[in-house]
């Protein structure tokens, strides 16, 4: 395997206390030393996997200029299409060779939230896209969930301190697109080193090579998921959070050996992000003499909008 820590999930549901501690601190320790694990035992069922592919497939395969309708102006591409070689990682010029669409939040009891975020964009050529989404959407925000309360608990803190933020939190459901590579990268690969803005990421569809982790050494190494597990990393507003004692590990989605430029790749990470208001002041049982405040107190809000002007997603 890849050198990631492997956990299962459903010793954290399991009702027996001991392997719900060995969960703990297993998952603990993976994001201590290298921020990233594969989790089995999600609440993703195979059936709704291989249907949100065929629909994700589907709709990349629309003509360009039907894609390109779906693409909406002035929401830093929040919601619905973004076409090939609009994003770059942080600090780079140059577009990562994808394409993608966001589903986001489906907001329960709170028309004010209802009316900060953007609306999801509804695919008309293709019936069920939208509802897979969602349902898909849906199970991993409860996967995530449940490997927040994990990590409270392995942070001293009460297992439900994330619950309230991330209710009807700004996450983002992204189905990614690599296409065919048809000549020579200048200087572009699918997706260049970064770290994740929000508090943890899964990701469905890291079980070929590509996705590489860049180790504590500075080493790159391979992050290969077996096929029912799902790869989960820290984001920059968990680091932040603890002050860095749980790590956002830069990864990046490497080109493929020329023999493979003809296939394309498909990810689909879930960005769990909490509400606007969470603050990510350092927690105080994170900060002492050897670990001193490393981050400026900030909203998730506020590090969101200044992280996607970086992007270039949106305009300051």
């Amino acid at each position: 395997m890849s050198g990631i820590p492997s956990v299962d999930l459903r010793d954290f549901i399991s009702g027996d206390e001991v392997r719900k501690q060995k969960f703990v601190r297993e998952i603990g320790r993976a994001f201590e030393e290298i921020g990233f694990v594969a989790l089995s035992g999600h609440f993703l069922s195979d059936e709704l996997v291989e249907e949100l592919y065929a629909e994700v497939k589907a709709f990349f395969e629309l003509p360009q200029e039907t894609k390109d309708s779906y693409e909406i102006p002035g929401i830093g591409g929040q919601r619905g299409y973004t076409s090939f070689g609009k994003e770059h990682a942080k600090g780079r010029k140059e577009g990562d060779l994808k394409e993608f669409w966001h589903f986001g939040q489906y907001v329960e009891d709170n028309p004010e939230l209802e009316a900060e975020y953007p609306a999801n964009v509804l695919v008309e050529e293709l019936p069920r896209f939208n509802e897979v989404g969602k349902e898909t959407y849906k199970m991993l925000e409860k996967t995530a969930q449940y490997v927040l309360r994990a990590l409270a608990l392995h942070l001293d803190l009460e297992e439900q301190y994330f619950d309230e933020f991330i209710k009807n939190g700004n996450s983002i459901l992204r189905p990614i697109h690599y296409p065919p590579i048809t000549e020579e990268p200048k200087n572009a690969v699918r997706a260049a080193a970064h770290g994740d803005i929000n508090l943890i990421t899964l990701l469905m569809g890291a079980h070929g090579k590509g996705l590489q982790v860049q180790n504590h050494e500075g080493q790159w190494i391979d992050a290969i998921a077996k096929p029912d597990q799902l790869m989960i990393n820290v984001g920059d507003m968990l680091s932040r959070l603890t002050n860095n004692k749980l790590k956002s590990t830069i990864h990046q989605v490497v080109n493929p050996p020329r023999e493979l430029w003809g296939t394309s790749r498909y990810s689909i990470p879930f960005f769990m992000h909490p509400i606007s208001e969470m603050p990510l002041n350092c927690l105080e049982n994170c900060i002492d003499q050897e670990h001193p405040k490393g981050f400026e107190d900030a909203t998730a809000g506020e590090y969101l909008n200044e992280r996607l002007i970086e992007l270039g997603l949106i305009k300051k």
